[in-house]
């Protein structure tokens, strides 16, 4: 490859695409008709996608309108602050993590004298869909069409005004250049953009069009964006395609010419169309309003931007090994960017029901980033990069244990294991901080606790972040979580001493509980109670000082692998009750603009019940564990109707790439996964007639919702497999083989249908 100083292009033309998409699901092709209730129209499971739903966020960040293939590596959304802006900066080419800035940019130009790097551009009548974006540039009187493959996207840019036109190619930390490779039979522009910890994103222009030598451009640096800027005379349309790459320049042009081969942006969008209908076709619903399925189909799409597979003909680049590698993929592709502390809790769960060969490689790669780095251990937050470690808890054993548990294959246990175990007791449970473990874990190791500061009382300890402090309730409670997947997992390969270990070990939860209160209540290292405390209040900026993002009414109930020892605590079913009533009445005890501006993730709120995080998601299901699945029934469908909405503002908070809105997909679907590694499900109330999972292997799951209509939101009966089911709950084994629910549903209350055997639980703690 050499660099040279002039930008001719070449033109290649064929009529086929090769793409390497998920299997066939329930729809295979455009054509196929999606069971309405609306019988004027006929959709197909991407028409109900709306990427801008929740794209002006209530407090925090907003969702983003991301256009992608499911679980691929390019990702692309217009670079702006959020809905409200009327500005977008430039084109992008590649997002390489979730809610993260653009990589590389692209500013079409009329005229030298406006050159710069990026150029801000006012816009009008954009359209996205999950395959295709659209846009008028309006005051520049530039109209843009774009469609992405898995590695590769293709640009049509039309100029409407006569003059001279250009397009300009930018970097941020790093370089572009001018490049013939007569090998790769590439004419074109490439470059490389740094995205920290020796990671970087390549990437691989070429036009339709061939340029004289004179016309090759203009050289721009401003701060650290470096430019390149192509002329094209008087052309008014430019058709632009590229692929991207973290392995080098070279693959990315290989994976251009695999996936593209010629300038059509109609013919990759409709490929992009297909591959989107089979994979969201993978769960089909009827009955509910057309908004009700919007808000489904727009919730499974979030589901599949983050893990991405960012295999590249059989190999990737690793950032978890030292300094960055090559490494071959072994025929199982290598998958990053994930927040497992928000995935855990549902979006695995999803996978392992619709996508079993997919979450098998994610778990797989899990593996290969702990064996990458020098500790051994799992990852807490792996992105393209290298594993942040943000957080608290050491969540990747939820995964693996959930995965085991329902019988998931395609993964080394025992490694996962070792993997998980040296996360959990060799590096410190201090949050954000990837060290080895300190004085800290060894007093939560000795006492059972993770030990609390006093209001005022100085940080000492030099694991502990600076902003995001100790959060030792919150820390103590994941690691006790965490501690019961482990013993999950030792037990199934006979690890008979660690089972018993780590079972112990998983009702720390105890060592904070204050019979007084009822509340998970801070300890300091003497063992007493900080007081006073407020549990909606106390503890700083985000409630960091004790608890993280969340107050003590959400941690209350963050023991989701033993509710019935939490039942227990809490003076049996009716205190129990009692206390999940007050959470969703208790009020805030201040004004709004006080309140958010301390707990700015706590938004989403009814009473003290937070929707909009994740450790809030599985509270509205635990009536089921006390005898009154019918309060889980109503507060379900009123929370989805509440915060779950096809409109700008219908995401409550942080959707984290697939955190919450897998608990709309499995909500709306009529039951959730309280206790992942755990292999059961709790009912809710569905908000569709009729869906089908298609699980593989044609294996079929079926919810049907008899005399379904507004307002029948109580199940009066239910039937499993054809035979009679009066437990608020199900197994995965009831389904895994394929299977059908039915429940007959109604107006009011049946308050004798399923109160009689409560969903499965560690169990109170033994003497």
């Amino acid at each position: 490859m050499r660099i040279k100083s002039f930008f001719g292009l070449s033109l290649f033309v064929a009529a086929f695409l090769v793409f390497d998409g998920p299997s066939d699901g329930l729809f295979a092709a455009e054509k196929t008709v999606y069971p309405s209730s609306d019988k004027t129209a006929e959709k197909t499971p991407v028409d109900y996608v709306n990427p801008y739903m929740g794209n002006i966020s209530h407090l925090l960040v907003p969702t983003y309108p991301t256009v992608h293939l499911p679980n691929s590596m390019l990702r692309f959304y217009p670079e702006r602050a959020d809905f409200t802006s009327d500005r977008v900066r430039g084109l992008p080419v590649i997002v390489t993590s979730h809610r993260g800035s653009s990589a590389f940019n692209l500013s079409p130009v009329q005229g030298k004298e406006n050159l710069k790097p990026v150029v801000d551009y006012t816009y009008d009548q954009e359209k996205i869909t999950p395959y295709r974006y659209s846009v008028y540039l309006d005051q520049a009187g530039v109209a843009v069409e774009y469609a992405p493959s898995h590695q590769a996207g293709v640009y049509e840019i039309t100029f409407e005004k006569d003059g001279e036109n250009y397009l300009v190619f930018n970097t941020r930390n790093g370089e572009m250049n001018f490049v013939e490779d007569a090998d790769a039979g590439f004419d074109g522009i490439t470059g490389y953009q740094d995205i920290g910890n020796n990671t970087r994103v390549y990437v691989a222009f070429e036009t339709e069009q061939r340029q004289a030598p004179e016309k090759a451009g203009v050289e721009m640096n401003e701060g650290n964006n470096k430019a390149r800027a192509v002329c094209f005379g008087n052309q008014k349309t430019i058709r632009l395609r590229y692929g991207v790459s973290f392995i080098g320049e070279k693959q990315a042009i290989a994976n251009l010419r695999r996936e593209i081969k010629d300038y059509d942006v109609g013919k990759v969008a409709a490929a992009g169309r297909d591959i989107w209908n089979r994979t969201l076709g993978k769960i089909a619903v009827e009955g509910g309003t057309e908004n009700e399925k919007v808000v489904f189909y727009t919730s499974l799409y979030r589901t599949y931007e983050r893990m991405v597979n960012i295999s590249e003909d059989g190999k990737y680049f690793s950032a978890f090994d030292e300094g960055g590698k090559v490494q071959d993929d072994g025929g199982v592709p290598f998958y990053t960017d994930d927040w497992i502390w928000d995935t855990y809790r549902a979006t695995h769960p999803l996978r392992v029901l619709i996508e079993p060969e997919m979450e098998s490689a994610m778990i797989a790669s899990y593996i290969r980033m702990a064996a990458a780095n020098k500790e051994g251990w799992m990852p807490t937050f792996p992105e393209i990069n290298g594993d942040s470690h943000r957080m608290n808890g050491n969540h990747a054993v939820a995964v693996v244990a959930d995965a085991m548990a329902k019988g998931l294959g395609g993964f080394d246990p025992e490694a996962a294991f070792k993997a998980s175990k040296g996360a959990i007791m060799e590096s410190t449970l201090s949050p954000w901080m990837r060290l080895p473990a300190g004085e800290l874990d060894a007093f939560y190791k000795e006492k059972g606790y993770f030990p609390a500061l006093h209001p005022g009382e100085k940080e000492t300890v030099p694991t502990i972040h600076h902003f995001e402090n100790r959060q030792p309730v919150a820390v103590t409670l994941g690691n006790a979580y965490d501690y019961w997947c482990l013993a999950q997992i030792a037990k199934k390969l006979g690890h008979d001493a660690d089972y018993e270990y780590f079972l112990a070990g998983s009702y720390n939860y105890r060592n904070l509980y204050n019979p007084e209160t009822g509340f998970f209540h801070p300890k300091d290292k003497e063992g007493k109670f900080i007081e006073p405390f407020d549990y909606k209040w106390t503890g700083g900026m985000g409630l960091r000082d004790y608890y993280g993002e969340n107050n003590g009414w959400t941690y209350r109930w963050d023991v989701p692998h033993n509710v019935a020892d939490l039942v227990h605590l809490m003076g049996g079913p009716d205190g129990f009750a009692n206390n999940l009533d007050r959470t969703f009445r208790e009020p805030l005890g201040r004004s709004k603009y006080e309140y958010y501006a301390k707990v700015p993730d706590s938004t989403g709120m009814v009473g003290q019940f937070c929707m909009a995080n994740e450790p809030s998601l599985h509270i509205p299901y635990l009536y089921n564990y006390v005898g009154q699945p019918w309060k889980t029934q109503k507060r379900i469908q009123s929370l989805l109707d509440m915060w779950f909405r096809n409109d700008l503002m219908g995401v409550p908070g942080d959707e984290d790439g697939g955190g919450t809105s897998a608990f709309v997909v499995f909500s709306a679907l009529g039951f959730y996964p309280v206790t992942p590694g755990m292999p059961s499900y709790n009912i809710g109330s569905p908000k569709f007639s009729y869906a089908k999972l298609d699980l593989g292997d044609n294996r079929f799951f079926e919810i049907e919702a008899v005399d379904h209509a507004p307002g029948n939101k109580y199940v009066q009966s239910a039937t499993l497999n054809g035979k009679e089911w009066n437990k608020c709950w199900f197994e995965h084994k009831d389904i895994a083989g394929g299977g059908k629910l039915v429940l007959v549903m109604g107006p009011k209350a049946n308050r004798h249908w399923g109160v009689d055997v409560p969903p499965p639980s560690a169990g109170v703690k033994r003497n």
